[in-house]
C-alpha cells in the first residue's frame, strides 16, 4: 500500500479524514468523537499511509465534503474513487448511490432495483453498511424500508444518518416507536362545518 497518503482536515461537525492512493480516494472517516480516535481509526484501516499535503482529487473531495457538512451543495462527479478489492456488486451500489440527489432518500430496495438486483436487499445494505467512502458516496441517503434512519456504516464515526439529512435539508426521518409499528396511523379530526 505504498503510495498512499491521509490527511484530516475541519468541518462544521468535526475533524475528518481522508485517504488516498494512485487511483485515487481510498476512504473518508467521518470525525469520532476525539480527534486521536479519527486519527487511530485511519492509522487501522490504512496502516500502510502517510500524513501529507493532498493531491489534486483529494483536495476537490475535501472541499467538497466540507462544503456539504456545511449545509452546501458539493459535486464529486469528477473525484476519482479507488475500488480495487471492492466486491463488484458493492460498486454497482456504490454508483447509483452517487446519483441520489441531495436533499432525497432511497430505500434498500429501491437501489436494489436501480442496480438491477430487485429482491437483493439485504446486499444492498451490507454494501451500504460498508461503504468506504462516507459523503462522496451519500450512503447516509439510503434508508430501510420504514423510512427510517438507521446505523450509518463504520466509517461514519460518532455522525447519524439523521444528522447528515437534517443538513442536507432533507425530511428528518425518525425511527418508529413500538406503538408506530403496531398501530395504524391515526387520521386527523375533521372540522365540523
Amino acid at each position: 500500500m505504498s503510495g498512499y497518503g491521509y490527511t484530516v482536515f475541519d468541518t462544521a461537525i468535526g475533524r475528518c479524514g481522508i485517504a488516498w492512493g494512485v487511483s485515487g480516494i481510498v476512504g473518508v472517516q467521518l470525525p469520532e468523537a476525539r480527534e486521536i480516535d479519527t486519527r487511530r481509526r485511519l492509522y487501522r484501516l490504512y496502516p500502510e499511509a502517510r500524513e501529507q499535503r493532498p493531491p489534486l482529487n483529494t483536495e476537490i473531495a475535501i472541499e467538497g465534503i466540507a462544503a456539504l457538512l456545511r449545509g452546501g451543495d458539493a459535486d464529486f462527479s469528477d473525484v476519482a474513487l479507488d475500488v480495487s478489492g471492492i466486491p463488484n456488486f458493492n460498486q454497482r451500489v456504490y454508483q447509483f448511490t452517487r446519483t441520489i440527489p441531495r436533499g432525497e432518500t432511497r430505500t434498500y430496495d429501491e437501489v436494489a432495483s436501480g442496480v438491477r438486483v430487485p429482491g437483493a436487499v439485504h446486499s444492498v445494505a451490507q454494501a451500504i453498511g460498508r461503504n468506504p467512502f462516507m459523503i462522496i458516496v451519500p450512503c447516509h441517503r439510503v434508508l430501510e424500508a420504514g423510512n427510517y434512519a438507521d446505523k450509518i456504516s463504520p466509517y461514519g464515526g460518532v455522525i447519524s444518518k439523521r444528522r447528515l439529512l437534517t443538513i442536507e435539508g432533507a425530511h428528518p426521518t425518525m425511527s418508529k416507536t413500538l406503538f408506530e409499528v403496531l398501530l395504524p396511523p391515526v387520521a386527523p379530526p375533521r372540522p365540523h362545518n
